[in-house]
């Protein structure tokens, strides 16, 4: 009796589990651009961050605010080193007169790094469209 409740009980989790750990990693395919699962969990690091900021007090994903909207900014720049690193220091310092002029609140406390993944995860906003 043991044995049987054993193998079923085997049988039963071979069904409920369905192979699926032998899949490779799933991909999100748009015209653009493929997004891999380590992109996803970059893009989420990044809304993570913006989401302990106060950006969100000028901006909004897809209309204007007090600032452009992330979905512009988005079109405007395409997601190379350089814009990354030149947005990422704007965050930073802060800045005026590319959107208007109204100023942009500096955050000197945000290290480049968090500044780099806040600003990947608004570039990335373009492929979400």
């Amino acid at each position: 009796m043991k044995k049987v409740l054993l193998v079923m009980s085997a049988a039963v989790l071979l069904y409920a589990c369905g192979g699926e750990g032998t899949k490779a990693p799933e991909t999100t395919a748009t015209p653009e651009t493929k997004t891999t699962p380590a992109a996803a969990a970059a893009e989420e690091k990044g809304l993570n961050i913006l989401a302990s900021l106060d950006c969100t007090t000028c901006h909004k994903i897809n209309e204007k605010s007090i600032g452009p909207a992330y979905m512009d900014v988005s079109k405007k720049y395409e997601a190379t080193e350089a814009n990354i690193d030149s947005l990422a220091h704007k965050v930073i310092k802060g800045g005026t007169g590319v959107w208007g002029t109204v100023p942009m609140t500096p955050h000197p406390n945000l290290s480049l790094d968090s500044a780099r993944e806040v600003v990947k995860y608004v570039l990335s906003l373009k492929n979400a469209q």
